[in-house]
């Protein structure tokens, strides 16, 4: 019982994956860090994005101008710009 109590978590989690429930499953048991969930995040959230053209819509025409959109490649936020 002592046992039980120094391991915790995992102690739970090794008698579920004992019991031959979900036994193809990988059983993690280190939280990810803080850094690693926020990983590309908070830069575009300070506004230092990382712009790359879209090639799909490479150019578009608005009101006679050429316009170029341009796409974050971390969250994905669309910019257009008129030339």
């Amino acid at each position: 019982m002592g046992l039980v109590f120094r391991l915790g978590r995992r102690a739970a989690c090794l008698r579920q994956a004992n019991r031959g429930e979900d036994t193809g499953e990988l059983v993690h048991f280190k939280k990810p860090k803080a850094a690693d969930k926020a990983r590309g995040k908070t830069l575009c959230r300070a506004g230092f994005h990382n712009w790359l053209i879209d090639k799909k819509r490479q150019f578009d025409l608005r009101q006679g101008r050429l316009v170029t959109v341009y796409r974050c490649s971390r969250c994905k936020v669309l910019k257009t710009e008129a030339h």
